[in-house]
């Protein structure tokens, strides 16, 4: 039996506990030129999407939760009816395209059958289309979102992801002591190693309950409409390259500090001050190792850092994110929250179905926000002969959280894409600008001539 995993059953237990939630990712491909007949969009992205077993299965369920569910075969499976056709409204810019790609997102896929949907576009301005993937966060995660983009690609995945795939440094749930032979000395040795690895993941894991317990509520959480807005924000990674050179930071830092700053100016314009906990963060962390880049499922852990949302300047707010994103992952988050989800699997289903059914319907203030940050394909891709010219991601938004971010890099660009509840978040365009506003008032910063002392302790300036 191929039966989801107690995280992934997860998604789905969050998804039923609010009617109002529709927990699907996607991802949002824009290509240069006219639109491929109907019939060679069937025959030629088909096979390729079918390539992952995953998109031919539906869900089945056990009664009283007796085991977690499992995929099955579809008997009645039609790729045709998976992709779906439609148009923007004219004049086929940019908001029509992102107020479409909200409606769409917003409605529940049919769990009787595969949770998938892969929509054409047309309509857009200047001869462009786009091709939006939307499939259930109980497949598959962002990065296994990516690869499967870049899977549609007339190319393949071939190696578009060349250098960006990491090791995640953080171990597995730690495994009980093996045998040490005729050694009980290095027996002894070894139960203590690994005693002292459960302790500790025992500690960071309770640290990371209790701060799920504290509130911090801000008008960022709370109940949602079943309606959605969605934007999205574009920078040059070479910009974003030459603040990491200057700082030296991560990406990732610099993402999460203009993201951060944006928030800033959000809760302003809602009225609210920006206190040091107004904007705890749910940060995923990738815990997929290279030779798994290409497995459709879910391999996440998650850190919750507070981001400095109360610092006003652009260079001091960079430096604090990046310590407490170090600080978050010295505590052992990352850790602690993949020895949670690792052992909620040898645990009864029924128990864990139950536990989280409890758990997702509790109203929750600890946490604001969503940030999760892909690798995406370091090179362009061509589908149909098409140029992809941009890949916006669409995160999925649940558990009270308003709104969500997610950020992938593709080609020689940053996107960071935003869904938001319709009622809670109008002003989720000028969230995204506020990014690309943010990342060039630090670009702005790493070019500012600054002081250095020589070996005499004379000052002399000098460009960043």
């Amino acid at each position: 039996m191929d039966q989801l995993t107690a995280l992934e059953a997860g998604f789905l237990e969050a998804e039923d506990s609010d009617g109002h939630v529709s927990l699907a990712i996607g991802g949002l491909a824009i290509l240069e030129g006219p639109v491929p007949d109907h019939q060679s969009l069937i025959s030629t992205l088909g096979p390729r999407i079918l390539a992952c077993p995953r998109f031919a299965q539906r869900l089945r369920s056990h009664l009283f939760d007796f085991a977690a569910p499992e995929w099955v075969a579809d008997s009645a499976f039609d790729v045709a009816q998976h992709m779906r056709r439609i148009s923007v409204p004219a004049p086929g810019g940019e908001q029509e395209l992102f107020d479409l790609i909200a409606q769409v997102m917003s409605w529940r896929l049919d769990r009787s059958r595969p949770l998938w949907e892969l929509w054409i576009i047309e309509g857009l301005s200047d001869n462009r289309w786009a091709l939006l993937i939307k499939v259930h966060h109980c497949i598959a995660d962002g990065v296994a979102m990516a690869h499967m983009f870049a899977g549609l690609s007339d190319d393949g995945l071939g190696d578009s992801f060349a250098g960006r795939a990491r090791t995640p440094a953080t171990p597995e749930f730690p495994a009980l002591p093996p045998t040490a032979g005729t050694d009980p000395l290095g027996w002894v040795g070894e139960w203590w190693r690994t005693s002292a690895a459960v302790a500790r993941t025992a500690r960071d894991a309770a640290g990371l309950a209790a701060g799920l317990l504290r509130a911090a509520p801000s008008s960022l959480n709370g109940p949602m409409s079943s309606l959605r807005r969605y934007s999205a924000a574009r920078v040059s990674l070479e910009d974003v390259r030459e603040v990491c050179r200057v700082f030296d930071v991560t990406i990732n830092d610099v993402a999460l500090a203009a993201l951060t700053e944006s928030y800033r100016a959000s809760l302003i314009r809602h009225g609210e001050q920006p206190r040091p906990d107004s904007l705890r963060t749910l940060v995923p962390v990738s815990m997929r190792r290279p030779d798994a880049a290409d497995k459709v499922d879910n391999r996440v852990s998650l850190m919750l850092p507070y981001l400095p949302v109360d610092e006003d300047n652009p260079v001091r707010r960079l430096r604090s994110v990046h310590a407490r994103l170090n600080k978050t992952k010295a505590t052992g988050q990352p850790r602690a929250g993949n020895a949670l989800i690792s052992a909620a699997d040898h645990i009864p289903f029924s128990l864990t179905a139950w536990a989280v059914r409890l758990l997702t319907r509790l109203p929750q203030h600890a946490v604001a926000t969503l940030a999760t940050n892909i690798p995406g394909p370091s090179r362009p891709l061509r589908i149909l002969g098409c140029t992809v010219t941009g890949v916006m991601p669409i995160p999925p938004i649940a558990m009270q959280l308003r709104t969500g971010v997610a950020i992938l890099s593709y080609a020689d660009d940053l996107y960071f894409g935003i869904l938001a509840d319709f009622d809670a978040a109008h002003d989720v365009g000028e969230l995204a600008r506020g990014v690309e506003r943010a990342v060039a008032r630090l670009v702005a910063r790493s070019k500012k001539p600054r002081p250095i002392r020589d070996h005499h302790g004379l000052s002399l300036v000098v460009s960043a």
